[in-house]
């Protein structure tokens, strides 16, 4: 079959620790993220075999990706799940916008996409998340082991061929004719396998914390001039997101009182709210803006923030990793229940993936030159050349809208 290898050997590397348990499947996936679960989710649905593991024993978890963007609910719709995500607790943001030392403007515009439905969702991640999770155990295929954590790989020679992980029975070997890295930046099995990322040091660390939302409020998304800060709605709080020069928090009183001032300047409706925050309700995001050179080795493939690390500038990173899913499912599928892939198939979806993962960096860099000037305390500043263009011309902000709620290559589910 073209690009599997139909003669997997499925001999042990080890007799060790025979009160392991061991089991086998087609595709074991390290991480239940939006990548990860999409990704089992269309192989399930297909009839190969997967089994995701997730360290955590459920996904509640603050200060991760809330934005579901046009492309990937136009996916949504694929998989006849939209109207299930719909409803769900959500705001939709027909187009993004900002105020810049308290004058209102409009980046992107998504009201032209040639997608059903155009605008951003904010959605919890976790939501999110249960939704792909308990579609995906509609399929006999699926299976999604949480409260388990990969600790090692796998081996036949060369070939990975599979995760050792520690779930609440005790150890387990899973082996697989494929493993899929989808654990993020963070991977520590990235790392077993021989593939180290790249990339230059971000400019910007981001400051999330959560503050009290009253019923009805509106607080613009984006507010910046002195500073930056970004407000989600949340239903009883706001979850808050404040960009300071890489470094700048050190975890002090001093910094608190800066985070307090200059939010509190940016948005004066939450001056008395951030008075209450203290230092350890703040959580540091430790930007960085990487890559691996090589995605894959024989038996393994790195997706998402495990292969390309974004910056939350955008917020595309989340439809970024999904996009990677759906076309590695696309190729997968059709041989992973019935042989390995060769690692020509997993050199082409990297290619295909890459490039779009490398441009929409470039971007976010550009745009950090800009973050950083917005970091630095100082006086108000003027409107810059580029966001005075935007406002004038109306066509740039569809362009801008097409780029943030489309993406380079837009994937889309491949039929049987």
């Amino acid at each position: 079959m073209t690009g599997m290898d139909a003669n997997p050997s499925t001999e042990p590397s080890s007799t060790e620790h025979d009160e392991v348990a061991r089991v086998s499947t087609d595709c074991v996936v390290v991480g239940g993220g939006p990548a990860g679960l999409m990704l089992a989710l269309l192989l399930a649905r297909r009839g190969v075999r997967v089994t995701v593991l997730e360290r955590h024993g459920d996904f509640l978890r603050d200060f991760r990706g809330d934005t579901i963007h046009p492309s990937t609910q136009e996916l949504l719709h694929e998989l006849g799940l939209l109207e299930r995500f719909l409803e769900r607790p959500h705001a939709d943001v027909p187009h993004v916008a900002l105020r810049f030392s308290g004058r209102p403007l409009v980046l992107a515009d998504f009201t032209r996409l040639p997608t059903r439905r155009k605008a951003i969702a904010f959605m919890p991640q976790w939501d999110f998340l249960d939704l792909l999770a308990d579609a995906g155990r509609a399929h006999a295929a699926f299976e999604l082991r949480m409260r388990t954590a990969g600790t090692a790989l796998l081996r036949d020679g060369e070939r990975i061929a599979g995760v050792r992980a520690e779930g609440p029975d005790g150890p387990v070997e899973i082996r697989a004719k494929l493993t899929v890295l989808a654990d993020g930046r963070d991977s520590t099995l990235r790392a077993h396998a021989g593939l180290e990322p790249v990339g230059r040091r971000s400019a910007i660390d981001v400051l999330w914390f959560r503050l009290p939302r009253e019923q009805g409020e509106e607080i613009p998304f984006m507010q910046a001039g002195d500073g930056a800060l970004l407000t989600i709605p949340r239903g009883d709080f706001s979850q808050c997101a404040h960009i300071v020069r890489k470094g700048a928090w050190l975890g002090d009183t001093r910094s608190l009182e800066a985070l307090r001032r200059r939010a509190g300047a940016l948005a004066p409706i939450l001056a008395e709210r951030l008075e209450a925050l203290r230092v350890e309700d703040v959580r540091v995001l430790d930007v960085r803006i990487e890559h691996l050179e090589r995605w894959h080795r024989d038996g393994l493939l790195a997706i998402g923030d495990a292969a390309h690390a974004m910056s939350p500038a955008g917020g595309v990173g989340v439809n970024l990793a999904i996009q990677d899913a759906v076309a590695a499912a696309n190729a997968l599928a059709p041989g992973l229940a019935h042989a390995r892939p060769t690692e020509a198939l997993l050199q082409r979806i990297q290619r295909r993936r890459a490039w779009p993962a490398r441009a929409t960096q470039a971007f976010q860099r550009r745009l950090e030159t800009v973050l950083v000037r917005l970091a630095e305390p100082g006086e108000p500043v003027p409107v810059p050349l580029p966001l005075r263009v935007v406002q004038h011309v109306p066509a740039i902000r569809h362009l801008t809208g097409r780029f943030v709620g489309l993406g380079l290559r837009p994937e889309h589910v491949r039929s049987e």
